[in-house]
């Protein structure tokens, strides 16, 4: 269960092994960066990484988390902001772990987060979970009057529909709210170059295309909502929303030519799962 207690997070007492690495993108943060960071380290092992990639912060962002004497947070400045697409691509890549997770800079894990995502990485490559806001409502209105904008767990081998649902913008895959395991960058990676967004739309849609997502009902992160978030918290216009739409059907494309989609890269799942985790 998600929410009691805290610290070394998942392993040992239910027979999985593995390093996490923790993917943070920051970008004048200094609000909120540290009560995320720690939530975050709070849930990781002596051996797991949180690999923090500044995208050209102007405030105090960067010293604040090299300040944090912690020799699992690793700093990575840039000089030029290349926008959080880009920077979230360079923290998968310079991740050494087998659990590989997305976070922001601005929200608070739930106690538990970790052994729940890990044991769900152990028979699927990718994992979404829900989640709640701080101060707020735990619920996530969607658009089209969607009172509760959630994934759910009998949808995880629905995968078909859930590609139907993104292109329609109707499947919440939140970034934040996902993880990886190492054998999926292999299709990942590198992001395609006219994403300029949706990141988190993009992993989902290569999971679905391989057939190994899973759906964690969970709400494991608690969002904070302010003025400067990245991802809006109401409904774009249909100008936006029409080009995401566009772009993801390019991106369509681009993971047909990575091989996904096809029956062999579904039964390889298994075998790529072997060679991570040995």
């Amino acid at each position: 269960m998600l929410g009691r207690g805290s610290g070394n997070h998942r392993t040992d007492d239910i027979g999985m092994t593995g390093r996490v690495s923790v993917c943070m993108a920051t970008w004048n943060g200094a609000r909120f960066v540290e009560a995320q960071l720690a939530s975050i380290l709070s849930e990781l092992g002596p051996a797991d990484e949180v690999i923090v990639v500044d995208d050209a912060s102007s405030d105090n962002t960067v010293e604040l988390v090299q300040s944090i004497s912690d020799p699992r947070v690793k700093v990575f400045p840039r000089d030029e902001n290349k926008g959080y697409v880009r920077t979230f691509e360079e923290a998968l890549t310079r991740a050494g772990g087998d659990y590989l997770f997305l976070s922001d800079q601005d929200d608070v894990w739930v106690p538990g987060r970790v052994r729940v995502m890990v044991q769900a990485l152990q028979e699927n490559q990718v994992v979404a979970s829900n989640l709640s806001t701080l101060d707020g409502p735990e619920r996530i209105p969607g658009p089209f009057l969607i009172k509760d904008w959630h994934v759910r767990s009998q949808d995880s081998r629905r995968n078909l529909w859930n590609l139907f649902l993104q292109l329609a913008g109707l499947q919440c895959y939140w970034g934040c709210a996902m993880a990886v395991r190492r054998d999926a960058l292999e299709y990942l990676l590198p992001f395609p170059d006219f994403l300029i967004e949706s990141h988190d739309q993009w992993i989902g849609l290569c999971a679905n295309m391989a057939g190994s997502i899973v759906h964690c009902d969970e709400r494991t992160i608690r969002r904070r909502y302010h003025g400067d978030n990245l991802t809006p918290a109401q409904p774009r216009g249909v100008l936006p929303a029409l080009r995401s739409r566009w772009m993801l059907i390019r991106c369509l494309g681009v993971a047909r030519l990575r091989g996904l989609g096809r029956p062999r890269m579904r039964s390889g799942c298994h075998a790529a799962r072997s060679r991570v985790l040995g």
